[in-house]
Formats: C-alpha cells, sequence, structure tokens
C-alpha cells in the first residue's frame, strides 16, 4: 500500500498530535480513506516522516525568499508522487507554509518523536537536502535553514557537513568527508567503515527504520555517492 493512501485515515486513526497531527487534521477531510492494513513499517513513522518533510520543505521554501509551485514540483519529482495525490501533497505543503508554526514546531516534534530512532532523523534532513538541491543549487539560506534543522535533531556540526558533503556538486566533493572519516584511516577500518554505510544505507534498512519505499531515492543517492567517495579513495591508494 502506498504511503500517500496512508495519509488518508492517519489523523483519526494514529497518535500524532503537535504541529504534525495539525496539519493532518487540516487535509483529513479531502481524502478519500483507504483502510487497507499492509505497511511496509511503523504506520506513524511513515506517515510522520512523510508530513515532517512536506512541511519542513514548506517552510524552507518560505525562509528562502519567494514560494513558487517549483517546490512541490520538486518533491513530486524527488520522492515520486503519484499524480492522483499531487493535490494532496499540494495542500499540506500549503497548508505548512501558511501556519504560524515556526519550522523549529515541526523539527523538534519529529526529534521527540524519533528521539529512539537517531538514523530516521538523518533520514529526514537527506530527504530536506533533496529538494533544497532540487534546482541544482544550494541556497545559502537553505543551507541555514538545514543546518538549524540539524541541531534541533540532536546533529552536530562536523555531522551536518558529512551530510551536506553528500550532496554538493560532485567535482566539489571531499571523498573523505562523503563518507564521513578522516583520512588518517587505516585501510582495513576503511573497509570495515565503508562496508557499513553501504548496510546501515540499504533502501530494505531504510524501509525498516520506518522510510516509505517511495522515498528511496534517499537510498540509491545516498549510497551512489557513497560508492563514488570509497571509489576515488580506494583507487588513490590502490587498494
Amino acid at each position: 500500500m502506498s504511503i500517500w493512501g496512508k495519509l488518508a485515515g492517519a489523523a483519526a486513526g494514529l497518535a500524532i498530535g503537535g504541529p504534525i497531527g495539525a496539519l493532518l487534521g487540516g487535509v483529513a477531510g479531502h481524502y478519500a480513506i483507504d483502510r487497507d492494513q499492509e505497511q511496509e513499517g511503523p504506520a506513524e513513522n511513515q506517515v510522520a516522516f512523510t508530513v515532517g518533510v512536506i512541511a519542513l520543505g514548506a517552510k524552507m521554501a518560505k525562509a528562502d525568499g519567494v514560494v513558487t509551485l517549483d517546490e512541490v514540483n520538486a518533491f513530486k519529482e524527488v520522492f515520486k508522487v503519484p499524480e492522483g495525490e499531487m493535490r494532496n501533497v499540494a495542500r499540506v505543503f500549503n497548508l505548512a507554509k501558511q501556519d504560524v508554526a515556526g519550522f523549529e514546531a515541526y523539527a523538534e516534534q519529529l526529534a521527540a518523536m524519533f528521539k529512539g530512532n537517531r538514523k530516521l532523523l538523518e533520514d529526514v534532513l537527506e530527504g530536506l537536502f533533496h529538494i533544497a538541491k532540487a534546482d541544482e543549487t544550494l541556497h545559502p539560506r537553505e543551507e541555514e535553514f538545514l543546518q538549524q534543522v540539524a541541531k534541533r535533531f540532536g546533529i552536530s556540526d562536523t555531522e551536518f557537513s558529512y551530510i551536506k558533503a553528500r550532496h554538493v556538486v560532485v567535482a566539489k566533493r571531499n571523498p573523505y568527508d562523503v563518507l564521513g572519516i578522516n583520512p588518517s584511516i587505516g585501510n582495513d577500518e576503511l573497509k570495515s567503515h565503508y562496508r557499513k554505510l553501504i548496510t546501515e544505507n540499504h533502501p530494505d534498512k531504510l524501509m525498516a527504520r520506518g522510510v516509505p519505499k517511495e522515498f528511496v531515492t534517499i537510498a540509491t543517492d545516498k549510497v551512489a555517492a557513497i560508492n563514488e567517495a570509497y571509489g576515488q579513495v580506494a583507487k588513490d591508494r590502490g587498494i
């Protein structure tokens, strides 16, 4: 079952309060409720992840200055939103950008909900990076916004720099930053770290954490950046 269908009865069926719950309440009446119980991961996680990314994406678009439909279209392209659900996604997006609650409220709610699932918070941040770079440019205001979200997620400046490194122009990437390691690392430790990264970021792992299958772009792009960085380091080291 698609995550877009799961959003249908979420306001009534899941214990999601706060600004995310309020957004769901604002759009619930517009959804044709799908009661299919099949799930690819925890329902609350999937709904909160999806709405949280949409809401923070809307807030980021607003922080960037002029809000247009381009941001919604970027979300659609990155996260494979079916044409039939685009109106509902746009409704959540528009409600979020008009909401009096600041982005801090959404970030803090997600941080509280996923307190024991740190990797999922990183996945949310990765999703926001995908939206931010949809126009092939990461604007300074977008970067500042993302850094503020990261702080509320408990992600350090160093960790943020590693995540950011995976989303900059390929030619400017430092492979060690992409891998999140120090250049002084030994070859055996490098190989072990690389295998761990690939395992942690496999699409199946993301879905097990509660990331909907429609967001698999997050995993595939991340793994591609990791593979490219490791390949460059391995070539330079002759291993």
